[in-house]
């Protein structure tokens, strides 16, 4: 099976044989790797041919960083694949039916979004991971400048849904949450391969804070 090479942070990928954990990996990774449990491409800078992943575990507190061949990709999620998956849930917990009301008000923003986190895993995945309280966790891809004031009207929508909803804005330098961006601070932290840092513009790659 061919899979696009082009990963991008958020993506669900299954294939990481248990093999390729490093010897310090916590056992509970070994074993939901043989359960056949996708990792989640995270922020990191790798070598060419490997990207940077997390796997996820059973509780919140489990969470490992690692790495994966690019060449043992067999499947590949993109958040975008999953906006309409809660239609054929199994369960109802308010994330799932929060990402059913907002979804005409992410349309409306005719930029490409998705939904990543908890919602997004058991989604791509089927592996029951929701709760109650479980927040949506969303990104939007803005390739161009999203304005701050174009930040607080959205998050003053999103705040009408039946959980909260945390949304990562997408820019090329890397990411930075939408309520953060539509505050008044003027800095704001910009999560990028390189590590994380305070910028004025998220769409200005090579700032930084001063």
């Amino acid at each position: 099976m061919r899979i696009d090479r082009s990963v991008q942070p958020h993506d669900l990928l299954w294939g990481m044989p248990v093999a390729a954990l490093p010897a310090d990996a916590p056992t509970w990774a070994l074993e939901v790797l043989t359960l056949g449990r996708p990792v989640v491409v995270r922020r990191a800078q790798v070598v060419e041919g490997w990207v940077a992943v997390g796997v996820r575990g059973y509780s919140r507190d489990q969470r490992f960083a690692t790495r994966m061949k690019m060449a043992d990709i067999t499947r590949r999620v993109q958040p975008e694949q999953l906006i309409d998956a809660a239609d054929k849930a199994a369960a109802d917990w308010p994330a799932l039916h929060a990402l059913r009301q907002i979804r005409p008000i992410m349309h409306s923003q005719a930029l490409p979004w998705g939904v990543a986190g908890s919602v997004g895993f058991e989604l791509a995945s089927g592996v029951r991971v929701l709760h109650q309280d479980s927040d949506l966790d969303l990104i939007l891809r803005t390739d161009e400048f999203f304005s701050r004031e174009q930040a607080a009207d959205l998050v003053r929508v999103l705040d009408s849904a039946v959980c909260r909803v945390d949304l990562q804005l997408q820019t090329p330098a890397g990411a930075v949450a939408l309520r953060e961006w539509a505050g008044a601070a003027r800095h704001v932290l910009l999560k990028a391969n390189d590590g994380a840092r305070l910028v004025h513009n998220p769409w200005q790659l090579q700032e930084r804070a001063a």
